[in-house]
């Protein structure tokens, strides 16, 4: 694989460390968790101590001071191995985190950032509803302004850490005039109990029992996933859930437009999955095509497989310099909306492809649970949905070309 201009020496340090720790810590249990869907709380403990949970945060907010092309490092090393350990840490920094980072008022950072970036507690961020996937602008949620606090009424879906989490930035309406339809929704930060708080406590992480918790704020059944089993996923139920006026995040009426910039960070995030899912896709059919034997020799010796490696590396490649590519963008503050998507995009689709092709290359073996490949399979496929479908994607790249074009 080679280097990108984007590395420096403490990069490689980075992904060593987070390599190493994929490799003892995750590699061993990852094929248990998947089957048995079980969230990796001992893991997640590790991982906060390593300081993964807040790589990119200001030490003086418990983070670790790394900058934002460590984090992606991160987020595509743990997807080597396994992508829930990886959504899990990515959708806890750039979702959970993140917009409270980013959005919020010196007391909130000082109040939530240091139990997130720690890893004390797990966050998450509340967008999708049942009649608001991709046109978000059609959030239904409604805050009513009750004076001193808001009344929030609505259902989040799909949503990462509903149950494990206790932090969450979620969007809700505040203003039900027609004319503003995306002017009119805004921000909140809502608290709840961890529904795994026997385990968490045991643990040591993912519940913090002096963080105030808000009445109304629950989660639903746990999803039974195709892929990213090990990662929790549930509806958030906002039920006369009673949240303080100091817990708007942002301005009032600014929650689209902020949820859209944390999208633009999240979509590199789930490029750097996809990646991650796709170079250890290519490495296993390395492995298992120079190993196996057929007609008296290995089936790595055979044009049709090497075409097959081939064009796997090659697009794994493509997909790299996308992805390092737009988190340099955002690591230097540049407009990186096209780019981002087109990351996405590109990483997502091609990894969907390099993983297919994995578990034809693995045969029958290729099926089965005995070889990560298929479980690397049916993560691939939500790269291609969440933070954006592909086919939002494309209308994000498409519009950003003909504006350039029109000026």
């Amino acid at each position: 694989m080679s280097e990108l201009p984007y590395f420096t020496s403490e990069h490689h340090q980075v992904r060593d460390l987070v390599r190493d720790f994929a490799e003892s810590e995750i590699k061993p249990v990852a094929r248990e968790l998947d089957l048995q869907s079980k969230f990796p709380w001992e893991n997640v403990k590790k991982m906060g101590e390593l300081g993964l949970l807040g790589a990119p945060w200001d030490p003086e907010l418990s983070g670790a001071g790394m900058d934002y092309i460590s984090y992606i490092i991160i987020v595509e090393e743990l997807a080597r191995v396994d992508a829930s350990h990886s959504i899990t840490c990515s959708a806890h920094t750039t979702l959970g985190t993140s917009p409270i980072v980013q959005f919020g008022n010196d007391a909130q950072k000082e109040q939530y950032v240091p139990l997130l970036a720690s890893g004390r507690v797990l966050g998450g961020f509340g967008l999708t509803e049942p009649a608001a996937g991709s046109d978000a602008g059609g959030t239904e949620t409604f805050a009513e302004d009750k004076g001193d606090h808001y009344v929030i009424n609505g259902s989040k879906i799909f949503i990462t850490h509903a149950g494990v989490g206790e932090v969450f930035v979620i969007t809700a309406r505040t203003d039900r005039n027609p004319d503003k339809r995306t002017g009119g929704i805004t921000s909140f930060i809502v608290t709840k109990d961890t529904t795994d708080l026997e385990v968490a406590q045991e643990v040591g992480v993912g519940h913090d029992p002096d963080l105030i918790k808000m009445p109304g704020v629950k989660a639903g059944k746990k999803e039974d996933k195709m892929g990213w089993r090990a990662s929790d996923t549930r509806e958030l139920i906002l039920e006369d859930a009673i949240v303080p006026k100091e817990n708007v995040l942002g301005e009032l009426g600014k929650g689209f437009i902020n949820f859209l910039k944390t999208l633009d960070s999240g979509r590199i995030g789930v490029g750097a999955i996809a990646l991650g899912l796709a170079r250890g896709a290519l490495e296993e059919s390395l492995r298992y095509t120079s190993e196996r034997k057929q007609f008296g020799r290995t089936i790595a010796s055979f044009q049709n497989t090497q075409f097959t490696l081939a064009d796997m590396a090659t697009e794994i490649e493509a997909a790299r310099h996308l992805v390092y590519h737009a988190a340099w963008l955002y690591q230097n503050g540049q407009p990186h909306s096209r780019e981002a998507a087109m990351a996405k995009l590109y990483a997502s689709e091609a990894c969907m492809r390099a993983t297919t092709k994995a578990v034809q290359l693995h045969g029958g073996y290729g099926y089965t649970t005995e070889y990560p490949v298929e479980r690397m399979m049916r993560d691939a496929k939500v790269n291609e949905i969440g933070e954006g479908t592909s086919e939002i994607q494309r209308i994000v790249i498409a519009r950003d070309l003909l504006k350039d074009y029109a000026a």
